[in-house]
């Protein structure tokens, strides 16, 4: 795993709130078409790498490469979502009124002005796009049914989807089976896997038997530097991470 050959690398990044060191020289590499896991006591640091991943916070100091030359830490919130990456918060936030296909429909790369917006029209290529991630969400049989009417998992589904209706590169995903059924926590990690065949996904999670079914390389941040990376056996029997956080 090199630096070079990379789809995101963060460099000695580290910031401070109010005297409070959240990240302190954080190093970590993300390599394409990787499905890694974020797991760390609160407070670790994870909320803010990923604030910072994606231009809501800027470092004090370090860099944040993606594809090797492009410096998110001098790029906005717009430019970096542009560039390809995408994130997904804890709490799920769909358009409830609309059906499920037309939330996949709004959330489809198309044109964005007023008048455009307006005439728009999705093409062949749009409706078998949202076909296939219906299929991937497990959503094809709800596709008309109202956001509204979904339970907490499939509205996590769904908002994953509208995130692939964005063709990003990385999807960075914040706790996405809190509140989730067991049947749907078991479903969401074969989910996750097979995005990962044809994009990067980083997953922060705290529940330890879904980053077990993701059957990923995990990192454990503690005080916002890296803890320990490996199989989640690898770190999980790391004394430090066991005294920062397993242990707990």
């Amino acid at each position: 795993m090199t630096r070079e050959t990379s789809l995101l690398h963060l460099d000695g990044v580290s910031v401070s709130f109010d005297g409070f060191k959240a990240l302190n020289a954080l190093s970590l590499i993300v390599m394409p078409h990787e499905l890694q896991a974020i797991i760390g006591p609160n407070g670790a640091g994870k909320t803010t790498m990923m604030d910072i991943i994606t231009g809501k916070t800027r470092p004090d100091e370090g860099k944040v490469l993606f594809e090797n030359s492009i410096d998110l830490t001098k790029r906005d919130e717009a430019d970096i979502a542009e560039l390809g990456i995408g994130r997904k918060f804890q709490k799920p936030t769909v358009f409830e009124s609309h059906s499920v296909r037309d939330n996949l429909q709004l959330a489809l790369k198309a044109p964005r002005g007023v008048f455009a917006a307006l005439f728009y029209e999705p093409s062949a290529d749009d409706l078998a796009r949202i076909s296939e991630i219906l299929e991937t969400i497990r959503l094809t049989s709800r596709q008309n049914d109202l956001a509204a009417n979904l339970s907490h998992g499939q509205k996590q589904w769904l908002e994953i989807g509208m995130l692939l209706a964005q063709d990003p590169k990385l999807l960075l995903v914040d706790e996405p089976v809190a509140g989730m059924t067991d049947a749907e926590t078991v479903e969401t990690a074969k989910l996750l896997r097979s995005i990962s065949e044809t994009r990067s996904v980083v997953v922060v999670e705290h529940d330890m038997s879904f980053v077990r079914d993701l059957g990923c390389k995990v990192t454990c941040l503690a005080e916002g530097t890296v803890l320990a990376y490996g199989s989640l056996d690898q770190v999980s029997a790391d004394p430090r991470v066991i005294e920062s956080y397993l242990g707990r």
